[in-house]
């Protein structure tokens, strides 16, 4: 979600770095501390494994272990939103902050704090992202990250990232799940940014994926490359389908329901490691104002695996890793 960032005052472009890694190097990749049942990781603390496995949705009822299990692999970071577990921007013992870690919240919608009032509710384990209008006719939404601005939380150089969601209705709508490299202050170097799916509501015959590489500070231009994915008009808005990135040193490869779509190089630029983004914007340049109020995103589950052959993993996918069941 290419927006102009700020980290507390200091103008900055929104930078994001993508690469991946094979074999150990992937588990060599990952950072973190594990705090109960939450992963915790931080660029500033010695490695350790990071992982989260991805697995089948039970109907009504919270997966167990065994069931979220991907083609071999389970999961190092794993929210099935059973419970909210939020902090504005400094997450401590929380698993999401609901802003940007670089205060550089877009669109046209107000993302809001947690609490009252807010973008975010679970039931029955599916989380609601809500867009509305306030009392004065302003638009709020929601977006979660799962690092917060010094690195604490979720983070990963490689692996493979899935989220089962289901699209809100409506023209002006921009939902996106992505990756963004977690960047640490000062940094000079470009960075890397991976949009699995940045979909606008006015079109529901497709939808976009992008590989971005930020020049930040650095003299580099803009580069990436993006795709425009094709899919049965509003078959994103009238039932949940999961959205999965594989992440390698070699290649970033995106799948839509555990099919690959699209496969691209990995930048050389991607450096630092990746945090989780899930987000309802609107607008982006496209009118709000046919935009259902509410207008409500749906999330089943997000999930990160890191397995130890990325390359049998992706063959395991794509051959008929096991349904998910409705919720």
């Amino acid at each position: 979600m290419s927006r102009t960032r700020l980290r507390r005052g200091r103008a900055v472009r929104e930078c994001h770095t993508g690469t991946s890694c094979d074999g150990a190097d992937a588990v060599a990749g990952a950072r973190g501390r594990i705090v109960g049942p939450v992963v915790t990781c931080s660029r500033f603390l010695l490695p350790l494994v990071c992982l989260a496995a991805l697995a089948p949705a039970a109907a009504q009822a919270t997966p167990t272990m065994a069931e979220r299990r991907l083609c071999g692999a389970a999961p190092v970071f794993d929210d099935e939103f059973d419970t909210l577990n939020l902090s504005a921007w400094t997450l401590g013992a929380a698993r999401w902050i609901t802003h940007t870690p670089w205060a550089g919240d877009f669109g046209d919608a107000r993302f809001t704090d947690p609490g009252p009032g807010s973008a975010f509710a679970v039931h029955d384990g599916t989380l609601s992202i809500t867009a509305r209008k306030d009392a004065q006719g302003h638009w709020t939404s929601g977006l979660l990250a799962s690092a917060d601005e010094d690195g604490h939380g979720f983070t990963t150089m490689y692996g493979y990232f899935e989220t089962r969601v289901k699209l809100p209705p409506g023209p002006g709508t921009w939902p996106g799940v992505w990756l963004n490299e977690s960047t640490p202050p000062n940094w000079m170097r470009p960075t890397v940014e991976v949009d699995a799916i940045e979909y606008y509501g006015q079109f529901t015959d497709a939808f976009h994926s992008t590989v971005h590489v930020w020049p930040g500070r650095s003299s580099e231009p803009h580069g990436g490359a993006t795709q425009l994915n094709s899919v049965p008009p509003k078959s994103l808005v009238d039932d949940f389908h999961t959205y999965g990135t594989l992440v390698t040193p070699r290649w970033i490869r995106l799948y839509l329901d555990h099919k690959e779509y699209w496969q691209t190089p990995t930048p050389p630029q991607h450096r630092l490691p990746f945090m989780f983004l899930v987000n309802l914007a609107l607008g982006s340049g496209w009118p709000i104002d046919k935009t259902p109020n509410p207008t409500v995103m749906l999330v089943d589950y997000v999930r990160a695996y890191q397995p130890a052959d990325p390359e049998a993993f992706a063959r395991c996918l794509v051959a008929g890793a096991p349904p998910r069941a409705p919720r």
